[in-house]
């Protein structure tokens, strides 16, 4: 059927445009999926008629009622359909409920060109150019205002009291702010809960090049005002002042420095001729404690050569084993400890 219609086309027009196949496809399938919702609506009917027999009859006279006609905008241009009715009016159709001007899928990509950072009116100009849609811009504004609302619901949800393992990373995205459009970190903090669940847990833009101490306090006092009260293990990739405020509100929890960024950084400082050895001995220290101490205790071979390097690996090793204190637990959890990677 579908290779005999394809037959009759024979331009990319005839199966995209505006009256195209799959314009007319779409059609005919929401049609028919509207007219199967009313059949079940009005066998549902019957069935409780049938069940109470004493009851008043809810299905007396009721029956189909011909269509209404409805124009809805899509992804397709403006599509005419014919809504099946019945007699007493109580049919709620799903697919397209009453008052629905656009078809699913349409908000999204209203959502996805203003996240662009186009305005109202370039959305509606771009959606007439690409899809044949008159859409006012106090239309898609409505549709970015509810969006809106959602959201800032989302961001003050409460949280679960205990949260194992905590990861933070930053993306970096453009972002429009004051009529300028500049690249800046977008920190995201996912949460695996006590059913080994990942839970994104909140999202927060940088206010600066480097956030530090006070920026961090302002994100784990969120945190707690939503109901976060326990961490066993942060996982984080040596973010500035980190370590302090989390000592300030959850002086309990372990910081587990990114052994992998922790690798990379530090072979920075290295001639390139050694790196391979020195990778080789960090990749080790970072699961075993002896080899750990043993890098430290090395420190004067490499003195000379590898300064910088070796008071980075002092600096920062207190806060990347914090996993191989945690032996007695199951190797799954020392695996997820190790990295915050899984942001990505």
């Amino acid at each position: 059927m579908l290779d005999k219609l394809l037959g009759d086309c024979q331009s990319p027009e005839d199966i995209l445009g505006e009256s195209g196949l799959l314009k007319q496809l779409s059609k005919r399938l929401i049609e028919r999926a509207l007219a199967g919702e009313l059949n079940h609506h009005l066998k549902a009917e019957q069935e409780i008629e049938l069940d109470n027999p004493d009851s008043e009859r809810l299905t007396r006279g009721n029956s189909r009622n011909g269509y209404s006609k409805k124009t809805l905008q899509s992804n397709h241009g403006e599509m005419d359909l014919a809504i099946p009715r019945e007699r007493k009016g109580k049919f709620e159709p799903v697919l397209v409920p009453k008052h629905q001007r656009r078809l699913a899928g349409l908000d999204e990509k209203i959502l996805v060109l203003y996240a662009q950072g186009l305005s109202t009116r370039d959305i509606s100009a771009q959606l007439e150019e690409l899809y044949g849609v008159n859409i006012s811009a106090s239309l898609i504004s409505e549709v970015t205002d509810s969006v809106s609302d959602e959201v800032k619901a989302w961001q003050v949800r409460p949280l679960d009291e205990v949260y194992p393992i905590l990861y933070l990373d930053a993306l970096y995205v453009n972002i429009k702010v004051s009529g300028r459009v500049s690249k800046r970190a977008v920190y995201v903090v996912l949460g695996i809960n006590r059913e080994g669940n990942k839970e994104l847990l909140g999202l927060w833009i940088g206010e600066a090049e480097a956030e530090g101490a006070k920026f961090w306090l302002k994100v784990l006092t969120d945190l707690k005002n939503r109901g976060l009260k326990d961490i066993l293990i942060a996982c984080c990739d040596g973010l500035v002042g980190f370590p302090q405020a989390i000592e300030a509100l959850y002086p309990k929890t372990q910081v587990q420095l990114c052994i992998v960024h922790l690798i990379r950084n530090c072979l920075r400082y290295v001639p390139w001729k050694e790196s391979k050895a020195v990778a080789a001995e960090q990749g080790k220290s970072g699961f075993v404690p002896a080899i750990a101490r043993w890098v430290i205790e090395r420190s004067n071979a490499w003195m000379e050569r590898c300064k910088i390097l070796v008071k980075n690996f002092e600096r920062t090793l207190a806060n990347a084993t914090t996993k191989l204190n945690l032996c007695f637990i199951r190797p799954m959890i020392k695996r997820l400890a190790t990295s915050p990677q899984d942001l990505k």
